[in-house]
């Protein structure tokens, strides 16, 4: 692999030195686009197989995101030089109600280590935002958190909101009560049971 110290940077837990080791690359010459997907990409899917067998919990996985965005911080201008695009756009927040936002981050996080550009509303969303900043940036994807169960009808009446408007989306659904089958009851496209499943339902929505 070109770029085996910034994917171990990552596997590593290493914040300390990412930049400097994804700077290096950089002044090397070594192409953006082998950093982006041999470094950055592949480690945060090691990690995400690695805690989805078990391997590794939610700690490791939140300090390799920050790392790999440490990483990504040094690399966003150099990708903005180039034609490279990101897999899709996502728009994402927690529902209407709820002001729960530590899940909603680390699968921010783990869909922009996976190669999407998100656009992150944060908290106590309603509807209607959801539906503009789709519209506004071409989203391919919607994403609703919620961690209240006090807040899932919140999370179904948007879906609802996103289905009346005729939105050309995939709706993704997750968070600590949702379920698969209320995922399916409310109309979601599809459920994400954590933040690497919910990676590769995304990359399932784009191809």
């Amino acid at each position: 692999m070109a770029v085996l110290e910034v994917y171990e940077a990552i596997t590593g837990y290493n914040l300390a030195s990412v930049a400097e080791i994804v700077r290096q690359e950089l002044d090397k010459g070594t192409d953006v686009s082998a950093i982006l997907n041999e470094g950055l990409i592949a480690a945060m899917d090691d990690v995400g197989s690695r805690f989805s067998e078990g391997e590794l919990f939610v700690p490791e996985m939140l300090m390799a995101a920050k790392v790999m965005q440490a990483g990504l911080d040094v690399i966003k201008p150099r990708l903005l030089e180039t034609d490279i695009r990101a897999k899709g756009i996502i728009v994402m927040g927690t529902v209407q109600g709820d002001l729960h936002d530590i899940g909603k981050n680390l699968v921010m996080m783990m869909l922009e280590g996976g190669g999407f550009e998100v656009i992150d509303l944060g908290v106590d969303v309603e509807p209607r935002k959801f539906v503009a900043a789709a519209k506004e940036h071409g989203a391919q994807v919607i994403a609703l958190s919620a961690l209240l169960t006090t807040t899932m009808p919140a999370m179904e009446g948007t879906v609802a909101t996103l289905k009346k408007e005729g939105l050309d989306v995939k709706i993704m659904v997750g968070g600590a009560p949702v379920t698969r089958n209320y995922a399916n009851k409310i109309g979601a496209d599809g459920y994400g049971e954590d933040a690497p499943g919910a990676v590769l339902l995304a990359r399932e929505f784009v191809d």
